[in-house]
């Protein structure tokens, strides 16, 4: 079941992303997350989602301001992360989905994800979700002693009245 994430979750939600992490370049991220930093990401102004069984976390989705400033106020990006145990459930879409209609509710107009060129299963499920590549940055990762490939992909969401006028 999707539900709004709490700060008492971050343990469980360090959980799911600290492996990504530690071990892929899901992430260039090589920095783990701590709880505290995690609890106050849900306290953040735009969404954060998890996915809850009853018994435990096996997904959250989170999307925050593209970059600072007034003049992204109306764009977005995310980050999706799974328990392996979650993947190929239907979890992803389901999360995913949550977080778009929030953006949407809230007047986005786009969603950015920045997917690993060595993502290939986040590149399709961002492709079967609609998003569609719009840049690609050879060698702007760094992680594991080597560059990686960013691949910039977007969801245009309804276009909203422009920030500074509305």
């Amino acid at each position: 079941m999707i539900r709004p994430a709490r700060p008492g979750d971050a343990t469980a939600i360090g959980a799911i992303w600290n492996p990504y992490i530690r071990n892929t370049t899901v992430t260039f991220n090589p920095v783990e997350r701590s709880d505290a930093e995690i609890a106050t990401m849900t306290a953040a102004p735009h969404a954060f989602f998890v996915w809850d069984d009853g018994d435990r976390l096996l997904g959250f989705a989170r999307y925050f301001q593209f970059r600072g400033g007034l003049g992204y106020a109306r764009s977005a990006e995310h980050t999706i992360l799974l328990h392996p145990d979650a993947i190929g459930r239907g979890i992803g879409r389901a999360l995913m989905t949550a977080i778009l209609d929030h953006a949407q509710a809230a007047r986005i107009g786009s969603m950015i994800a920045a997917v690993s060129a060595e993502n290939t299963s986040g590149l399709a499920f961002h492709v079967a979700l609609g998003f569609v590549e719009v840049g690609y940055l050879p060698s702007v990762g760094w992680k594991f002693d080597r560059w990686i490939d960013l691949i910039l992909m977007q969801k245009r969401l309804a276009a909203p009245p422009h920030p500074l006028i509305d």
